[in-house]
């Protein structure tokens, strides 16, 4: 309505200009009686967005305070895109299932591709800065998400990547303890050799900018002064690499998690021991971040949980099981501070509700297969609308909100209602999509039987499994304990990926196939043994061939290869 009363008051200038003009008899008068009859429409009251609010199309909040009463439910219907706003504009009625940003907007590839192993975005958000593992930068668009620069900047590959609070400098740090001082347009300022030469894993800006904080596997946390360049502090106390470090946001207090499974509070002012230690992970703890309160502590570790900690009591307030892989990175959301992201090694994409009014039995959000292979980073837009993650299948993607109606990972691996399906808003007056088209879009979850052929289905460093996701559209995993290829798509899609995998397997079980690979043909035939003048035929594997075999009459090598001369000794080898 806001803007309805600028439209209203520009049309009464309009107007009284007229007037003033006709009063003045300047000007063609048949022209000036034309603008006189002229009426202004500063509302059009038939468009759709005007008649759903002024006939109570939409679904209200019943509450007495009216600025949370005038805020319209969105319906679960394509009709109500015009109405989608930023996360921000629902700080009084947070509904935490509109930042679970589980559709895939656009996936991006440099050409010369390496894993990403760092990102961050410009301050406003306008572009998406990367650091991959031959220390380049990579600029992209943060709109329409197209490839803008790329730069070298460490002669190592990227470790981190942070902004100062102002948004005055970028700190980046390498594999070879080099830490670089950056400018807003991307111009280098500052180089600073320490760690002793060792991998620095992460940076952090104390609160008012003026301190910086660093972590590497030296073991050490060191506290650095920003104007001077110096290094006025370190902190021992771990036992193994520091792998995570994370300044408070208003308070003097550093979090630091290492691979001797401990988590660590300082105070940089006095250095020394340790304020406390936390003992909760069993595995190496890889991420640590303080939530924007102040009061919780998140941490990550390889032993596939995540804690959350409430610094007010030093007490676990939750432990979150939803990674099957370690977990490798995570954030929070910047305005909704009780939702977060977490990515794992095996590339799965968990979103979490956590605090009082929370669910953090189970993730809120999954996207199983979000990248190939492990995420190593994510970061949250300002707005609150996307997510960023890179990852070491060399891709970086954003994601953003579903549109309405969509369910796409807000489904548990089940096919059951997720946790937050109830915040969708479901309503009986809410219109429904059409069947066909819901049955050929929906997602579903399949599994194929591979038995001893999971190393062809995968291919090298997992080249055959890439492809064919990238051919299909699915979203592929291979469980290696059970042997089975779990597949994420539509229906034609896994019927699909069926055929092909069928087609794969049945030509690896053919007979003439084991002709051109000779570990199959070792697996499928029998070995022919000669031991003391009669043959036998011993399956490959057989354990335990008699105190009497002499070891020294064995090839070197077993493979197709013809027999040895009479009087040589044995044969061991293909019939």
């Amino acid at each position: 309505m806001a803007s309805a009363t600028v439209n209203t008051a520009f049309a009464s200038e309009y107007n009284n200009n007229d007037e003033a003009a006709q009063q003045e008899g300047g000007g063609d008068q048949q022209q000036q009686q034309q603008r006189s009859h002229m009426k202004r429409k500063c509302v059009d009251f038939h468009t759709p967005t005007i008649i759903d609010l002024t006939s109570h199309r939409l679904f209200f909040k019943a509450c007495q305070s009216h600025h949370v009463r005038d805020l319209p439910f969105l319906q679960p219907h394509s009709s109500y895109l015009r109405h989608m706003a930023l996360p921000t504009s629902t700080f009084a009625r947070p509904i935490p299932s509109t930042v679970y940003t589980t559709h895939c907007a656009h996936v991006t590839k440099a050409k010369n591709s390496t894993p990403i192993l760092c990102l961050s975005w410009t301050p406003g958000g306008r572009r998406l800065l990367t650091g991959n593992q031959e220390g380049e930068f990579t600029l992209w668009d943060g709109v329409d998400f197209t490839f803008e620069l790329i730069m070298s900047a460490h002669d190592t590959s990227f470790r981190c990547m942070t902004w100062s609070h102002h948004n005055n400098y970028l700190l980046t740090s390498d594999s070879a303890g080099n830490i670089k001082y950056w400018s807003p347009s991307i111009a280098p300022v500052q180089s600073i050799d320490t760690h002793n030469g060792q991998p620095i894993h992460a940076l952090s800006f104390s609160p008012s900018d003026t301190k910086f904080v660093s972590c590497g596997d030296d073991a050490t946390v060191r506290i650095w002064d920003w104007q001077t360049h110096t290094e006025e502090r370190i902190l021992e106390g771990h036992n193994w690499d520091v792998k995570c470090v994370h300044y408070h946001p208003r308070s003097s207090i550093i979090a630091s998690g290492s691979k001797d499974n401990q988590v660590k509070l300082w105070d940089p002012r006095v250095g020394g021991a340790p304020l406390a230690t936390l003992y909760g992970h069993k595995n190496t703890v890889t991420k640590v971040q303080w939530n924007d309160n102040g009061n919780w502590l998140l941490t990550a570790s390889r032993d596939q949980l995540i804690k959350l900690y409430d610094l007010r009591t030093m007490r676990e307030m939750y432990s979150l099981k939803g990674h099957h892989k370690e977990v490798t990175s995570m954030a929070w959301h910047p305005h909704y501070e009780t939702v977060f992201a977490s990515g794992g090694m095996d590339g799965t994409l968990l979103y979490w509700n956590v605090g009082p009014k929370g669910c953090a039995e189970e993730p809120a959000a999954r996207v199983s297969f979000a990248h190939d292979m492990a995420i190593w980073d994510m970061k949250w837009h300002p707005a609150g609308h996307l997510l960023a993650t890179g990852s070491n299948d060399r891709q970086t993607k954003f994601w953003a909100r579903n549109r309405l109606g969509s369910t796409a990972g807000l489904l548990d691996d089940k096919g059951g209602a997720g946790v937050m399906a109830g915040e969708l808003a479901l309503h009986d007056g809410g219109a429904a999509a059409d069947d066909d088209d819901e049955e050929n879009q929906e997602l579903i979850h399949d599994e194929i039987e591979l038995g001893q052929h999971v190393g062809i289905v995968i291919g090298r460093r997992g080249a055959t499994i890439i492809a064919m996701q990238r051919s299909t559209g699915t979203k592929m995993h291979v469980d290696q304990i059970r042997r089975v290829l779990q597949i994420q798509g539509t229906k034609k899609q896994i019927q699909v990926v069926r055929n092909r995998v069928g087609a794969l397997l049945d030509r690896v079980n053919r007979p003439d196939f084991a002709a051109y690979d000779p570990n199959i043909q070792l697996q499928q035939q029998q070995q022919q043994l000669t031991y003391n003048g009669n043959t036998m035929n011993i399956p490959l594997g057989s354990a335990g061939l008699g105190p009497e075999w002499n070891a020294s009459s064995v090839p070197p090598t077993r493979g197709s290869r013809p027999p040895p001369p009479n009087g040589l000794g044995g044969y061991y080898g293909p019939t």
